[in-house]
Parts: C-alpha cells; sequence; structure tokens
C-alpha cells in the first residue's frame, strides 16, 4: 500500500468512468483536481457525499478545479448510481484496484464488527502541477465537500 504525502507527485491513471468514457490523470495537468475515493456506490454515506460534490460543483468549476469520484464499483453500478441521485460530478471505475493500491486507499475496514478489506474513503486535492496539495483521511461526510472546496479556492 503506497503512502502519499503532500507535495508528492500524484500516481498517473486511467479509469472508465460513467457514461462510456475515460479519465487519466494528464488530462488534468495546468487545472486542480479533486479524486474523492468511496467505498461502495449508493450506500447512504457514499450518497451523501457524492451529493454534496455534485451541489458545489460550479463553485469547484469556478476555482478551476475538477472533482471525480472513485470506486471499485463497475461502470454500469456507476451509471446507476448516477442517474438515480442526479449526480454532477464524474464517477470513475477501478474494479483492478490498481489505481486504489497506487493512492494508499485500499485496506483493512471494519463495521459493525467485522474487518474487512475495503476502500477508506480518502480524498486527494492536485495541484495544477500534478503534485499532491493536500490528502484527507478518515473522512467524515458530514461539511467535507465544503472543506476541499474551500482548499481547492485557497490552493
Amino acid at each position: 500500500m503506497a503512502s502519499l504525502a503532500a507535495g508528492a507527485t500524484a500516481p498517473d491513471f486511467e479509469l472508465a468512468t460513467d457514461g462510456g468514457g475515460r479519465i487519466a490523470l494528464h488530462e488534468f495537468r495546468g487545472r486542480k483536481l479533486v479524486l474523492f475515493f468511496y467505498p461502495k456506490a449508493d450506500t447512504p454515506g457514499c450518497t451523501k457525499e457524492s451529493i454534496a460534490f455534485s451541489n458545489l460543483r460550479a463553485a469547484f468549476a469556478s476555482a478551476g478545479t475538477e472533482v471525480v469520484g472513485v470506486s471499485a464499483d463497475p461502470v454500469k453500478a456507476q451509471d446507476a448510481f448516477k442517474a438515480k441521485h442526479n449526480l454532477t460530478v464524474a464517477l470513475a471505475s477501478d474494479p483492478t484496484r490498481a489505481m486504489l493500491d497506487a493512492y494508499g486507499v485500499w485496506g483493512q475496514r471494519s463495521m459493525y464488527g467485522k474487518t474487512f478489506m475495503g476502500i477508506l474513503r480518502t480524498t486527494f486535492l492536485i495541484g495544477p502541477d500534478g503534485r499532491i496539495a493536500r490528502i484527507w483521511r478518515n473522512v467524515k461526510v458530514e461539511g467535507h465537500a465544503e472543506d476541499v472546496l474551500a482548499a481547492a479556492q485557497a490552493l
């Protein structure tokens, strides 16, 4: 598992997205990028987080920042999730976990007394230079999108 820190070069990636598209890190060179990693599409916390980022999409755009949600869900599940909740942010699919491992967000989780491997809710703010500006680990959903927006506006 990677241990990334602010100032490090963001690991490269290319993933399938909702709607049958593809997305790659190099496409964002010269712009800021928020990557929010969420455990599973259409679960309560992930839904709240994705809606919060979607609701702030225009403010992120005004700050010159793109927002992409990433999970291991297949594209078909991402499409259904996006449509069901009218999400406006791009959702990327990493079923191979290559990007999840590169960003160090695949790890041991626990819920209801059970331990299992899964996505650790984490957000990265990547600067226009392709370097990680800030990392939020163990994200609590409430107010998180607003905190990330403030950091993007200040960058």
